[in-house]
């Protein structure tokens, strides 16, 4: 839409001190001329566009120059500060003082609504992803290598990969790029990277494969879950796959049915993490593994003459009951996600929502 490229050109203009029209064209992909006509568009609103011509030239805002707040209305205002306030959470060099300035915003004459959202992108990792952010970025607008550290489920390995978007996506970080180990685009969790470096080799862009990167493609249903929950653990079905995700039985258990599952190994994990407060009906592999894997975590905790193999599971889940159990208020286990492929048919894991 036409308004989102002039607010995207703004917002760059008040970032940059200049910039130039191919820059914004390649940036935004218009034409020049339409980057031209945008300009045009901006001067007419009273925006002091300046550019000038020749080497060193450019596009550029006149200096002193501050924003009217008849320009933004106060929610759009609101949704502007509450962005760049999420931005801020992770980025090294904070930008709203700054565009608080520019657009002639003060404290004073913000509704309180402005102060009802918060949004915060960091993690405990904040200062690292800070770090890595302004690498990338680097590197993604200079269209060079990038070599980093990466610590996936079967091991560790060292990648050269050419960046190309960095998005917070499925509550987590995430580099997408063409991994020259591969020779795939991938998508890499940003905790999971480390020892990042930008090199000075730069790359041919690729054409990025946009319609790969939406959930439908990676959320697949390919393993169905058929499982008894105990009532304790109703909290955290809620919390991770909504109140539709079960139904609740007569005697307090939930049933979930039909649940979907892209990844196996993560199904299996994630399974595991409830310990005794669940029971697979589906599928039998499952159950299996479930099994298997009970019996290795008792021979952690048998002495030697009693450490022997659990060979069948019995029994209803602990709490499976008539009684009902008030959730507490906990954090649950996350379930990291792996490196993935952007072009094969499977994910290497189950990218939580």
């Amino acid at each position: 839409m036409k308004i989102d490229r002039l607010m995207a050109i703004l917002t760059t203009l008040l970032q940059q001190d200049k910039v130039t029209a191919p820059m914004l064209s390649e940036k935004l992909e218009v034409s020049r001329r339409t980057i031209s006509r945008d300009l045009e568009a901006l001067c007419q609103a009273g925006i002091p566009i300046v550019t000038e011509q020749g080497f060193g030239g450019g596009i550029s805002l006149a200096p002193g120059f501050k924003m009217d707040n008849s320009f933004l209305t106060a929610k759009e205002r609101e949704a502007l500060l509450a962005g760049i306030r999420g931005m801020d959470s992770v980025m090294k060099n904070p930008m709203e003082e700054r565009l608080k300035e520019k657009f002639h915003i003060v404290q004073g004459n913000m509704p309180a609504a402005a102060e009802a959202v918060t949004i915060n992108l960091a993690s405990h990792y904040r200062d690292s992803l800070s770090e890595k952010i302004a690498v990338l970025k680097a590197a993604i607008q200079e269209r060079r290598l990038v070599e980093f550290t990466y610590y996936y489920r079967k091991g560790t390995g060292r990648r050269l990969v050419e960046p190309y978007r960095v998005a917070f996506q499925w509550s987590s970080w995430y580099l997408l790029g063409y991994c020259r180990q591969r020779e795939d685009f991938r998508m890499f969790k940003l905790n999971r990277l480390w020892e990042l470096a930008g090199k000075e080799e730069a790359f041919a862009p690729r054409e990025v494969p946009e319609e790969k990167l939406d959930s439908e493609y990676w959320f697949s249903d390919e393993i169905m879950l058929r499982a008894r929950f105990s009532g304790k653990v109703k909290f955290r079905l809620i919390e991770e796959y909504g109140p539709s995700s079960f139904t609740e039985q007569e005697d307090g258990t939930l049933l979930v049915e039909n649940l979907g599952f892209t990844n196996y190994p993560v199904l299996l994990e994630w399974v595991l993490s409830f310990g005794s407060s669940v029971e697979v009906l589906a599928p039998e592999r499952l159950r299996e593994d479930i099994k298997r894997e009970a019996a290795r975590i008792l021979q952690n905790y048998c002495n030697v003459e009693d450490n022997r193999a659990v060979t069948e599971y019995s029994g209803k889940p602990e709490g499976t009951g008539t009684e009902k159990t008030k959730p507490e208020e906990t954090e649950p286990e996350k379930t990291e996600p792996e490196e993935t492929s952007l072009t094969s048919g499977n994910v290497c894991d189950k990218l939580e929502p």
